[in-house]
C-alpha cells in the first residue's frame, strides 16, 4: 500500500496530464456532473480543499491564479502545495479532529477525501475534453469496495448522484462511475 504522499503524487500526476491536455476552447465544454463545464472540474478541486484545510487544520494553501484566467496554473499551484504538505511527515502525520470524518492524521484525510476526488474527477475532465478516460482498475476496484457499504451515507451527503444501472458483467471502472452517478 502506498503512502498518502505517494498516492497523491500518482493520482495528481495523471490529473495534471489531463489538465495540460485540454485545448483552450475545450475548457467550456459540458462536463459531468450536469451543469458543469470542464473548467468547473478544476474549480471544484481548487476551491473546496483549501477551505477544508483552513477550517479543519488551520492550514492556508498558497493562492494560485484564478481558474477563470488560468485553470492549468490554478491546478499546478494547488497540486504542488498539497504534495509539499504530504511530503512533510510532521504535517501529514499530525492528527486533527476533522468535520464529518473524525480524528485522523491529515495525510490520511487528504488521501481519503481529496486524492480520491481528484482520481474520480479526472474521468469527468477527460470525458468533457475528449481525452483518454481510462482509470486505474485496481484503484477503481478498491474505491468501489470501500464505497459500497456506505451507499446510503454517500447518497445523503449530496456529493454523489443517483446510482446508474449497468450490466453485472460491466468492467470495474464502469461500475464505479455508475455507483457515483455518472453515465459511463
Amino acid at each position: 500500500m502506498s503512502s498518502p504522499a505517494e498516492e497523491h503524487r500518482r493520482v495528481a500526476d495523471a490529473f495534471t496530464t489531463t489538465v495540460e491536455g485540454v485545448v483552450p476552447e475545450a475548457w467550456e465544454q459540458p462536463a459531468p456532473p450536469d451543469g458543469w463545464v470542464a473548467r468547473d472540474v478544476v474549480r471544484h478541486l481548487v476551491e473546496w480543499l483549501p477551505a477544508f484545510l483552513q477550517g479543519a487544520a488551520g492550514i492556508t494553501l498558497p493562492a494560485g491564479p484564478s481558474v477563470d484566467d488560468d485553470p492549468v496554473g490554478a491546478w499546478r499551484t494547488q497540486t504542488d502545495a498539497v504534495q509539499t504538505l504530504l511530503d512533510d511527515a510532521d504535517t501529514a502525520d499530525r492528527e486533527h479532529d476533522l468535520p464529518h470524518i473524525g480524528r485522523m492524521p491529515l495525510g490520511q484525510a487528504i488521501d481519503m477525501i481529496y486524492t480520491s476526488d481528484v482520481f474520480l474527477h479526472r474521468w469527468d475532465l477527460a470525458r468533457a475534453t475528449g481525452q483518454d478516460e481510462t482509470l486505474d482498475p485496481d484503484k477503481c476496484a478498491a474505491m468501489l469496495e470501500g464505497m459500497l457499504p456506505m451507499d446510503e451515507v454517500l447518497r445523503q451527503s449530496g456529493e454523489y448522484g443517483a446510482r446508474v444501472d449497468v450490466p453485472d458483467d460491466a468492467d470495474v471502472q464502469t461500475k464505479l462511475l455508475a455507483f457515483i452517478g455518472r453515465t459511463p
